[in-house]
């Protein structure tokens, strides 16, 4: 089968809502049974609606928003009073600050943890046969799942004190402590914590999570005012801590955010530098498909996860249809679906960011995964359209047949493929399925549905 896999099924909706709503806002005298709501970059009608409880025409607002389309940041929204006893309210970091943003780029990773002293600057681990020593451990981790790695070094402090210190006993196999006993060292604890950071950040940008469950078994219905990233702490937190011990390590003077401040300072400044992520302003970037013109490929994987778990629905996977050897590094070439600068070429990931025709960064990712180490572009690059990038293969990760995975990102935030920006490749546009891996690209009456085995529905051709 040639696609990417994952662990689990996941179902997804037939179709994806959206309808015009243009309500006024209400009279004043009735304002004490609604909340008056602020909209954050990256909010959607839908997806306040689903934090607040209510029907998406239960809000009230000026001005005419469809109900998946971005809101403008700081739009004044009128929501009825369904919900009440939220459980801390603060907001603990900016997004900017939780994933892998602009404001992570120029973070010198080797250089603070060499500073700090501990024992992460000794430490060495073997990763898919080659040695890594603490700093490009936690470089890894967080380019592969777009996580901040200050907030990644923020959590190994907190869990381990192998930042600053050398503890009297070291734990080896399990540094973190995340009580799953298959992840051993800290290379794999760490890839899951930043899965579970992604699961709670993308589960609220997307309107799915509503609510924490603690490692209690308790749960707490979630403050419908919080931004993404901080969701996302929160949900990693309610993983490894009961209820009371969750509100000292999250809220108290001696919790994460403390540390992370006293680690990296002021978390609002640097934020103020890249955000808001999102406006109204922020547009679509179509893409071409990333083979050659005329040849024959196959949709051989439907929407799936961009990364791992935890990530959105935005990937599709391509297999060329040349009759090589099922694992074979193929000799046709992936290439670039738009115009920009390779910023990743490593570990079988590429990565271009896009540029307008000015040749200025749009904040727009195009990430391919499963590139041959063969003939591979290097980082630094300036690519055309349609420039060759490598080959595809089965190199770098989990994959049974020669493909190319490729999804897209946006100042560092993994981007799915529904509203308020579907993924439309050279007029294709990806529509989801029943479930993971069996959606369809379709373009006017023409539809290709995805096949492991690379059937005639499935084949494509730019």
């Amino acid at each position: 089968m040639f696609r990417t896999q994952v662990p689990h099924n996941v179902n997804f909706p037939t179709k994806i809502p959206t309808i015009s709503l243009q309500p006024s806002p209400p009279a004043l005298g009735n304002l004490e049974n609604l909340y008056t709501y602020t909209s954050l970059s990256g909010d959607t009608i839908k997806t306040v609606a689903r934090h607040f409880g209510v029907d998406a025409s239960q809000i009230s607002f000026e001005g005419s928003y469809p109900e998946a389309n971005l809101l403008p940041p700081e739009t004044i929204l009128f929501i009825p009073k369904n919900l009440s006893g939220f459980f801390y309210s603060d907001v603990l970091l900016p997004d900017s600050e939780v994933i892998y943003s602009p404001t992570a780029g120029d973070f010198d990773i080797a250089g603070f943890v060499a500073a700090s002293g501990g024992y992460l600057a000794k430490y060495e681990q073997k990763v898919s046969g080659e040695m890594l020593n603490g700093s490009q451990i936690v470089e890894r981790v967080a380019l592969n799942t777009s996580v901040n790695p200050r907030l990644l070094l923020a959590f190994i402090e907190l869990r381990s004190n192998w930042v600053t210190q050398t503890p009297p006993t070291i734990y080896w196999l399990h540094p973190l402590d995340l009580g799953l006993k298959q992840y051993e060292g800290l290379y794999l604890e760490l890839a899951v914590a930043a899965r579970l950071i992604n699961t709670g950040y993308y589960g609220w940008r997307n309107g799915d999570m509503t609510d924490l469950i603690f490692s209690d078994g308790t749960s707490q219905r979630i403050a419908p005012n919080l931004n993404a990233g901080t969701v996302g702490i929160q949900y990693l937190m309610a993983q490894l801590y009961d209820q009371s011990g969750w509100e000292t390590m999250v809220y108290s003077p001696t919790g994460l955010i403390p540390l992370h401040t006293r680690f990296f300072g002021d978390a609002i400044t640097r934020a103020k530098t890249v955000e808001p992520l999102f406006t109204e302003e922020t547009s679509n970037q179509e893409i071409e498909l990333p083979f050659t013109i005329g040849q024959h490929w196959a949709l051989t994987g439907g929407l799936h996860n961009d990364w791992t778990e935890g990530t959105p629905f935005g990937a599709l996977d391509f297999a060329p249809l040349t009759g090589e050897a099922a694992c074979a590094v193929s000799k046709v070439w992936v290439l670039a679906a738009a115009k920009g600068t390779i910023t990743r070429a490593a570990n079988n990931q590429v990565i271009i960011a896009i540029e307008d025709t000015q040749g200025n960064p749009t904040g727009w990712e195009v990430f391919y995964m499963h590139i041959a180490t063969e003939e591979m572009i290097a980082a630094g690059k300036k690519v055309q359209l349609d420039d060759p990038i490598g080959h595809p293969s089965c190199q770098g990760g989990a994959a049974s047949g020669t493909h190319v995975h490729i999804s897209r990102k946006f100042k560092g935030e993994w981007i799915g493929a529904g509203e308020p920006f579907p993924f439309i490749l050279s007029g294709w546009l990806a529509v989801p399925g029943q479930q993971v891996f069996k959606s369809s690209l379709v373009k006017g009456n023409q539809t290709v549905t995805a096949d492991p085995n690379g059937a005639n529905a499935s084949q494509i051709t730019r």
